[in-house]
């Protein structure tokens, strides 16, 4: 269950690097910063794209397109439910935009985790468990 839960806070910190309601991230440092330190951003760039299809590569293999999108709906009904409840509010942009990045981090933690979850629920190993 930690590999779960490491595994999505690290999707969560990919996200929230890339772009969050704060002055600290990739995206405003890269446009304030960018004509002075062009080579670093590029490189700093290059990092998170790697992570990205990381993510992106194991998630569409393990879950698919319609898997990343049931996913993604269900974090959503859970998040109207909450709202139909009264428990979340979409006043707060800053909020919103969090939620946003903890919904994505969501669908690439459990995309990534897949093979993990499935295995725990079914007892079938993968072809890739086999060295392990």
């Amino acid at each position: 269950m930690t590999g779960i839960f490491v595994r999505w806070v690290f999707a969560f910190l990919l996200l929230s690097v890339t772009f969050n309601p704060t002055q600290l991230n990739y995206v405003q440092w890269a446009r304030s910063s960018y004509t002075q330190e062009l080579p670093l951003t590029v490189f700093f760039g290059l990092l998170l794209l790697i992570g990205y299809i990381i993510y992106l590569r194991a998630t569409l293999r393990s879950i698919g397109a319609a898997g990343m999108f049931l996913v993604a709906a269900l974090v959503g009904t859970m998040v109207w439910v909450l709202i139909d409840w009264g428990v979340l509010t979409l006043e707060n942009s800053h909020f919103n935009l969090w939620l946003g990045i903890f919904a994505m981090s969501v669908v690439l933690g459990i995309g990534l985790s897949w093979s993990m979850v499935r295995r725990h629920l079914s007892g079938q190993i993968d072809m890739d468990d086999i060295d392990q």
